[in-house]
């Protein structure tokens, strides 16, 4: 796992909502995580290659990408959560086919091509406009020739969040294409979708949120 030496506020912010979240838990093994079921949905049909995981969080797609065949390098801003994704790994089994990298992703960015790469969720409170276009694009220039680019988003709140916590726009499948503005002769895009799902709010809460999948492949 790769690290640096000084704290970047992204960095703090994260370890900072992280570390929150072990308070006042049992801090026991480490309980099991579940990947993201529209990259499951997404990837579940492609052939196991090495891929890219940006924003890995706590490793669910990760351990889930690993579990399937995959050779994963996991990213995350957060020193905390990488070490918490780590153990999970290894509950699993596929701590081997991890590897775990530290990234302020528009300060640096993991090297070399892959068949996979995965921007789940990429939002943020803390990014300074523009970055997550930035990091779009290096994800992008990572994709091997016959690679794919997956990027599941929020399409907005959830309904039970009468007064959401910052204002946010959240981008379309659309404006993420025209941020990236790739060459028509060398990507196809595969999948454009807008998924509506029934979730359970943090208290009980019943509503909906709707999320936006693009699915990107490199011709050449």
């Amino acid at each position: 796992m790769t690290d640096a030496s000084v704290p970047s506020p992204a960095q703090q912010y994260w370890d900072g909502f992280y570390q929150d979240q072990d308070q006042g838990q049992d801090q026991g093994p480490a309980r099991a995580v579940r990947p993201n079921p529209l990259l499951v949905r997404e990837v579940g049909s492609l052939a196991p290659g090495t891929a890219l995981d940006l924003g890995c969080g706590e490793g669910g797609d990760a351990i889930w990408l690993a579990g399937q065949g995959w050779r994963v390098t996991a990213v995350d801003v957060s020193a905390t959560v990488l070490r918490r994704a780590a153990a999970r790994a290894l509950d699993a089994g596929v701590a081997d086919s991890i590897r775990w990298e530290r990234h302020d992703l528009p300060q640096s960015f993991p090297a070399g091509l892959f068949d996979l790469v995965s921007a789940q969720f990429l939002h943020s409170p803390v990014a300074a406009e523009g970055e997550r276009e930035k990091i779009l694009r290096g994800a992008a220039d990572a994709v091997a020739p016959g690679g794919v680019l997956l990027v599941i988003s929020h399409a907005g709140w959830p309904s039970w969040l009468e007064h959401p916590p910052f204002e946010y726009h959240f981008p379309t499948t659309r404006e993420v294409l025209a941020s990236l503005d790739l060459p028509a002769h060398r990507w196809h895009v595969e999948v454009e979708d807008l998924v509506d799902r029934e979730l359970t709010g943090p208290g009980g809460q019943s509503g909906r949120r709707q999320d936006s999948v693009l699915r990107v492949r490199r011709t050449r």
